[in-house]
Protein backbone atom coordinates (compact mmCIF):
# COMPACT_ATOMS: atom_id res chain seq x y z
CA UNK A 1 0.00 0.00 0.00
CA UNK A 2 1.57 2.96 -0.89
CA UNK A 3 2.50 5.44 1.93
CA UNK A 4 0.60 9.60 1.15
CA UNK A 5 3.03 12.22 1.07
CA UNK A 6 2.26 15.21 2.76
CA UNK A 7 1.65 16.97 -0.18
CA UNK A 8 -1.54 14.19 -1.29
CA UNK A 9 -2.44 14.29 2.59
CA UNK A 10 -2.89 17.92 2.18
CA UNK A 11 -5.02 17.86 -0.87
CA UNK A 12 -7.25 15.44 0.33
CA UNK A 13 -8.03 17.61 3.31
CA UNK A 14 -8.74 20.96 0.63
CA UNK A 15 -10.73 18.95 -1.10
CA UNK A 16 -13.14 17.84 1.65
CA UNK A 17 -12.99 21.59 2.51
CA UNK A 18 -14.11 23.32 -0.84
CA UNK A 19 -14.71 20.41 -3.46
CA UNK A 20 -11.95 21.52 -5.64
CA UNK A 21 -9.98 18.55 -7.22
CA UNK A 22 -6.75 19.17 -5.96
CA UNK A 23 -5.28 15.23 -4.89
CA UNK A 24 -5.19 14.65 -8.88
CA UNK A 25 -2.87 17.85 -9.59
CA UNK A 26 -0.80 16.81 -6.61
CA UNK A 27 -0.45 13.39 -8.63
CA UNK A 28 0.66 15.40 -11.61
CA UNK A 29 2.97 17.66 -10.05
CA UNK A 30 4.67 14.51 -8.32
CA UNK A 31 5.65 12.92 -11.90
CA UNK A 32 6.16 15.91 -14.19
CA UNK A 33 7.03 19.01 -13.69
CA UNK A 34 4.98 21.81 -15.29
CA UNK A 35 4.89 25.48 -15.64
CA UNK A 36 3.08 28.03 -17.89
CA UNK A 37 4.35 29.51 -21.18
CA UNK A 38 4.60 33.40 -20.01
CA UNK A 39 2.91 36.37 -21.91
CA UNK A 40 0.27 34.16 -24.11
CA UNK A 41 -3.19 35.76 -23.28
CA UNK A 42 -4.88 33.41 -25.43
CA UNK A 43 -3.39 30.29 -26.97
CA UNK A 44 -4.38 26.97 -28.41
CA UNK A 45 -2.59 24.62 -30.73
CA UNK A 46 1.28 25.31 -30.41
CA UNK A 47 4.10 22.97 -31.99
CA UNK A 48 7.76 22.70 -31.43
CA UNK A 49 10.22 24.57 -33.53
CA UNK A 50 12.87 21.93 -35.04
CA UNK A 51 15.24 22.77 -32.61
CA UNK A 52 12.75 22.85 -29.78
CA UNK A 53 13.41 26.24 -29.02
CA UNK A 54 10.07 27.74 -30.22
CA UNK A 55 6.77 27.27 -31.17
CA UNK A 56 4.10 28.32 -33.51
CA UNK A 57 0.20 28.61 -32.42
CA UNK A 58 -2.85 30.52 -32.52
CA UNK A 59 -2.70 33.53 -30.08
CA UNK A 60 -5.74 36.42 -29.38
CA UNK A 61 -2.73 38.94 -27.76
CA UNK A 62 -4.10 42.53 -26.40
CA UNK A 63 -5.33 44.11 -29.52
CA UNK A 64 -6.53 41.45 -31.55
CA UNK A 65 -10.13 40.58 -32.69
CA UNK A 66 -9.25 37.20 -33.30
CA UNK A 67 -6.96 34.21 -33.36
CA UNK A 68 -3.88 34.78 -35.20
CA UNK A 69 -0.42 32.59 -35.63
CA UNK A 70 2.23 33.54 -33.31
CA UNK A 71 5.58 32.61 -32.97
CA UNK A 72 6.93 32.13 -29.27
CA UNK A 73 10.52 31.27 -27.38
CA UNK A 74 9.37 28.68 -24.69
CA UNK A 75 10.59 31.37 -22.50
CA UNK A 76 7.86 33.43 -23.49
CA UNK A 77 10.02 36.40 -23.65
CA UNK A 78 10.30 36.56 -28.12
CA UNK A 79 6.62 37.26 -29.30
CA UNK A 80 6.07 37.49 -33.34
CA UNK A 81 2.82 37.75 -35.12
CA UNK A 82 3.26 36.18 -38.29
CA UNK A 83 -0.24 37.47 -39.96
CA UNK A 84 -2.78 39.88 -38.98
CA UNK A 85 -5.69 39.86 -41.50
CA UNK A 86 -8.83 37.49 -41.84
CA UNK A 87 -8.71 34.70 -38.80
CA UNK A 88 -5.98 31.74 -38.66
CA UNK A 89 -6.04 28.16 -37.55
CA UNK A 90 -3.37 25.87 -37.34
CA UNK A 91 0.22 26.54 -38.07
CA UNK A 92 3.38 24.35 -38.21
CA UNK A 93 7.14 24.84 -38.63
CA UNK A 94 9.52 22.93 -41.93
CA UNK A 95 11.47 20.72 -40.30
CA UNK A 96 14.61 22.61 -42.25
CA UNK A 97 13.36 25.32 -39.76
CA UNK A 98 13.50 28.15 -41.88
CA UNK A 99 9.88 28.58 -43.16
CA UNK A 100 6.05 28.46 -41.80
CA UNK A 101 2.90 27.24 -42.80
CA UNK A 102 -0.13 27.89 -42.08
CA UNK A 103 -3.90 28.36 -42.59
CA UNK A 104 -5.77 31.32 -42.67
CA UNK A 105 -9.02 33.35 -44.30
CA UNK A 106 -6.98 36.22 -45.34
CA UNK A 107 -7.68 36.35 -48.69
CA UNK A 108 -11.34 35.44 -48.50
CA UNK A 109 -13.47 37.94 -46.23
CA UNK A 110 -16.53 37.94 -48.61
CA UNK A 111 -16.76 33.85 -47.70
CA UNK A 112 -18.79 32.85 -44.72
CA UNK A 113 -16.51 32.84 -41.42
CA UNK A 114 -17.90 29.93 -39.94
CA UNK A 115 -16.87 28.12 -36.87
CA UNK A 116 -13.46 26.05 -36.87
CA UNK A 117 -14.52 24.42 -33.63
CA UNK A 118 -17.46 23.17 -35.25
CA UNK A 119 -17.49 20.27 -38.07
CA UNK A 120 -21.22 20.77 -38.99
CA UNK A 121 -19.80 24.50 -39.53
CA UNK A 122 -16.52 24.45 -40.46
CA UNK A 123 -15.53 27.82 -42.78
CA UNK A 124 -14.73 27.34 -46.23
CA UNK A 125 -12.61 30.36 -46.54
CA UNK A 126 -9.03 28.98 -45.37
CA UNK A 127 -6.42 28.28 -47.41
CA UNK A 128 -2.71 27.13 -46.84
CA UNK A 129 0.21 29.81 -46.83
CA UNK A 130 3.98 29.31 -46.85
CA UNK A 131 6.35 32.44 -45.23
CA UNK A 132 9.82 32.85 -43.86
CA UNK A 133 10.26 32.77 -39.78
CA UNK A 134 8.89 37.09 -40.41
CA UNK A 135 5.91 35.95 -41.72
CA UNK A 136 7.08 37.95 -45.04
CA UNK A 137 7.74 36.53 -48.32
CA UNK A 138 4.27 35.07 -48.42
CA UNK A 139 3.06 31.79 -51.02
CA UNK A 140 -0.54 30.72 -51.24
CA UNK A 141 -0.79 27.30 -51.61
CA UNK A 142 -4.22 26.39 -52.30
CA UNK A 143 -6.64 27.86 -53.96
CA UNK A 144 -10.11 26.76 -53.52
CA UNK A 145 -13.44 27.13 -51.78
CA UNK A 146 -13.06 24.35 -49.70
CA UNK A 147 -12.10 23.63 -45.64
CA UNK A 148 -8.26 23.32 -45.87
CA UNK A 149 -6.86 23.20 -42.46
CA UNK A 150 -5.24 20.81 -39.78
CA UNK A 151 -1.67 21.28 -41.32
CA UNK A 152 1.77 19.74 -41.15
CA UNK A 153 4.82 18.49 -42.64
CA UNK A 154 6.63 15.79 -43.34
CA UNK A 155 9.82 15.26 -41.70
CA UNK A 156 11.99 15.61 -44.99
CA UNK A 157 9.78 18.80 -45.18
CA UNK A 158 8.31 17.25 -49.13
CA UNK A 159 5.14 17.20 -48.35
CA UNK A 160 2.43 19.02 -46.55
CA UNK A 161 -0.13 17.22 -44.99
CA UNK A 162 -3.83 19.18 -44.19
CA UNK A 163 -7.42 18.43 -44.13
CA UNK A 164 -10.46 19.45 -46.11
CA UNK A 165 -14.01 19.03 -46.13
CA UNK A 166 -15.49 18.70 -49.55
CA UNK A 167 -19.40 18.89 -49.04
CA UNK A 168 -19.27 18.31 -45.34
CA UNK A 169 -16.82 15.58 -46.08
CA UNK A 170 -13.31 15.39 -44.37
CA UNK A 171 -10.42 13.80 -45.70
CA UNK A 172 -6.57 13.91 -45.51
CA UNK A 173 -4.28 14.89 -48.64
CA UNK A 174 -0.97 15.91 -49.43
CA UNK A 175 0.00 18.60 -51.79
CA UNK A 176 3.94 19.65 -52.67
CA UNK A 177 5.36 22.98 -50.78
CA UNK A 178 5.38 24.11 -54.68
CA UNK A 179 2.05 23.38 -55.09
CA UNK A 180 1.70 20.72 -57.08
CA UNK A 181 0.77 16.78 -57.19
CA UNK A 182 -2.01 17.61 -54.88
CA UNK A 183 -3.47 14.37 -53.91
CA UNK A 184 -6.26 12.80 -51.32
CA UNK A 185 -4.97 10.17 -49.29
CA UNK A 186 -8.36 8.53 -47.92
CA UNK A 187 -11.68 8.40 -49.20
CA UNK A 188 -14.04 7.01 -46.72
CA UNK A 189 -17.85 7.69 -46.80
CA UNK A 190 -18.63 6.84 -43.40
CA UNK A 191 -15.51 8.64 -41.58
CA UNK A 192 -14.50 12.07 -41.13
CA UNK A 193 -10.34 12.07 -40.70
CA UNK A 194 -8.25 14.89 -39.70
CA UNK A 195 -5.81 16.10 -37.02
CA UNK A 196 -2.66 14.43 -38.93
CA UNK A 197 0.73 14.00 -38.60
CA UNK A 198 3.85 12.33 -40.03
CA UNK A 199 5.30 9.25 -38.24
CA UNK A 200 8.22 9.17 -40.38
CA UNK A 201 8.73 9.99 -43.79
CA UNK A 202 5.42 7.75 -44.79
CA UNK A 203 2.98 6.54 -42.37
CA UNK A 204 0.40 9.32 -40.70
CA UNK A 205 -1.30 9.41 -37.43
CA UNK A 206 -4.77 10.88 -37.05
CA UNK A 207 -8.16 10.68 -35.41
CA UNK A 208 -11.43 10.61 -37.16
CA UNK A 209 -14.58 9.61 -36.13
CA UNK A 210 -18.47 8.17 -38.07
CA UNK A 211 -20.12 10.99 -39.69
CA UNK A 212 -23.11 9.57 -37.92
CA UNK A 213 -22.05 10.79 -34.61
CA UNK A 214 -20.80 13.97 -35.84
CA UNK A 215 -22.41 16.86 -33.48
CA UNK A 216 -23.15 15.15 -30.64
CA UNK A 217 -21.64 15.71 -26.91
CA UNK A 218 -18.76 13.26 -26.37
CA UNK A 219 -18.56 12.68 -30.15
CA UNK A 220 -16.60 9.13 -30.22
CA UNK A 221 -13.79 9.40 -31.97
CA UNK A 222 -10.40 7.07 -32.27
CA UNK A 223 -6.53 6.89 -33.64
CA UNK A 224 -5.72 5.43 -36.66
CA UNK A 225 -2.43 5.26 -38.43
CA UNK A 226 -2.18 4.88 -42.43
CA UNK A 227 0.69 4.84 -44.94
CA UNK A 228 0.70 8.35 -47.30
CA UNK A 229 -0.23 6.15 -50.30
CA UNK A 230 -3.62 5.37 -48.45
CA UNK A 231 -2.87 2.16 -47.83
CA UNK A 232 -2.25 -0.46 -44.76
CA UNK A 233 -4.83 1.68 -42.32
CA UNK A 234 -4.60 0.66 -38.31
CA UNK A 235 -7.01 1.31 -36.04
CA UNK A 236 -4.93 2.51 -33.40
CA UNK A 237 -7.13 3.56 -29.99
CA UNK A 238 -9.35 0.14 -29.07
CA UNK A 239 -11.34 1.95 -26.01
CA UNK A 240 -15.02 3.23 -26.88
CA UNK A 241 -15.56 7.02 -26.10
CA UNK A 242 -13.36 10.16 -27.53
CA UNK A 243 -9.98 9.48 -28.07
CA UNK A 244 -8.15 12.58 -29.91
CA UNK A 245 -5.62 15.17 -31.06
CA UNK A 246 -2.74 12.58 -31.40
CA UNK A 247 1.18 13.57 -32.05
CA UNK A 248 3.92 11.50 -32.46
CA UNK A 249 7.28 10.59 -30.23
CA UNK A 250 10.09 11.18 -32.07
CA UNK A 251 10.98 7.41 -30.82
CA UNK A 252 8.46 6.53 -33.69
CA UNK A 253 6.86 4.33 -31.02
CA UNK A 254 5.15 5.76 -28.82
CA UNK A 255 2.14 9.21 -29.34
CA UNK A 256 0.41 11.80 -27.02
CA UNK A 257 -3.17 12.03 -27.38
CA UNK A 258 -6.20 13.44 -25.70
CA UNK A 259 -8.85 10.97 -23.82
CA UNK A 260 -12.58 12.36 -22.22
CA UNK A 261 -12.81 10.66 -18.84
CA UNK A 262 -16.04 10.88 -17.18
CA UNK A 263 -17.61 14.21 -16.11
CA UNK A 264 -16.24 15.77 -19.64
CA UNK A 265 -12.49 15.46 -18.23
CA UNK A 266 -10.20 16.33 -21.03
CA UNK A 267 -6.56 14.65 -19.98
CA UNK A 268 -3.25 13.97 -21.81
CA UNK A 269 -2.46 10.21 -22.45
CA UNK A 270 1.32 8.37 -23.45
CA UNK A 271 -0.09 5.79 -26.06
CA UNK A 272 2.20 3.02 -27.49
CA UNK A 273 1.41 2.39 -31.58
CA UNK A 274 2.14 -1.27 -30.65
CA UNK A 275 0.51 -2.01 -27.45
CA UNK A 276 -2.61 -1.35 -25.83
CA UNK A 277 -0.33 0.10 -23.26
CA UNK A 278 -1.70 3.86 -21.30
CA UNK A 279 0.12 6.28 -18.62
CA UNK A 280 -1.98 8.92 -17.90
CA UNK A 281 -0.19 12.56 -17.97
CA UNK A 282 -2.27 15.27 -16.75
CA UNK A 283 -4.56 14.93 -13.88
CA UNK A 284 -6.44 18.12 -13.84
CA UNK A 285 -10.33 18.78 -13.55
CA UNK A 286 -9.95 21.49 -16.34
CA UNK A 287 -9.16 21.12 -20.34
CA UNK A 288 -5.97 19.48 -21.04
CA UNK A 289 -5.42 18.98 -24.86
CA UNK A 290 -3.64 19.47 -28.21
CA UNK A 291 -0.28 17.80 -26.68
CA UNK A 292 2.85 17.88 -29.07
CA UNK A 293 6.15 16.71 -28.38
CA UNK A 294 9.50 18.35 -28.56
CA UNK A 295 11.87 17.03 -31.20
CA UNK A 296 14.22 15.58 -28.57
CA UNK A 297 11.12 14.11 -26.65
CA UNK A 298 11.88 16.00 -23.44
CA UNK A 299 9.69 18.41 -23.39
CA UNK A 300 5.46 18.83 -23.90
CA UNK A 301 3.61 21.49 -24.94
CA UNK A 302 -0.26 21.61 -24.43
CA UNK A 303 -3.19 24.34 -24.08
CA UNK A 304 -5.30 24.28 -20.79
CA UNK A 305 -7.48 26.28 -18.90
CA UNK A 306 -6.12 25.15 -15.58
CA UNK A 307 -5.79 28.42 -14.61
CA UNK A 308 -8.78 30.53 -15.73
CA UNK A 309 -10.83 32.44 -13.84
CA UNK A 310 -14.57 30.78 -12.30
CA UNK A 311 -17.10 30.28 -15.78
CA UNK A 312 -14.36 30.99 -18.26
CA UNK A 313 -13.03 28.61 -20.98
CA UNK A 314 -9.88 30.96 -21.64
CA UNK A 315 -6.98 28.29 -22.81
CA UNK A 316 -3.20 29.34 -21.90
CA UNK A 317 -0.05 27.23 -23.12
CA UNK A 318 2.17 25.09 -20.87
CA UNK A 319 5.12 23.26 -20.93
CA UNK A 320 5.76 19.74 -19.18
CA UNK A 321 9.52 17.98 -18.61
CA UNK A 322 8.50 14.42 -19.57
CA UNK A 323 12.40 13.71 -19.63
CA UNK A 324 12.41 10.95 -17.47
CA UNK A 325 9.85 9.08 -20.10
CA UNK A 326 12.99 8.98 -22.64
CA UNK A 327 10.60 9.53 -26.15
CA UNK A 328 14.02 10.94 -28.04
CA UNK A 329 14.84 9.61 -31.67
CA UNK A 330 15.94 6.25 -31.19
CA UNK A 331 19.76 5.48 -32.43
Amino acid sequence: MRIFSKIARAAIIIKLITGVIVFAQAKETEQFKVWQVPNIEQGAEFYFSPDGKSLIGNAKQPGDTTFYVYTVSIDGKEIRKINDNGEDACSFYFPDGKKLIYTSTKDNPDLPGGNFSDPNNYPQSPELYISDLLGNNVQRLTKNKYYDAEVSVSPDGKWILFTRQIDGQLDLWKIRPDGTEETQITKTKDFQEGGSFYIDEHTIIFRAWNIKDQGQRGMPMSIYTIKDDGTDLKQITREPGTNWAPHPAPDGEHFVFVKVLPQRNFEIFLGNLKTPELKQLTFNDSFDGFPAISPDGKLLTFSSSRDAKPGERTLKQYLMDISSLNLGKKE
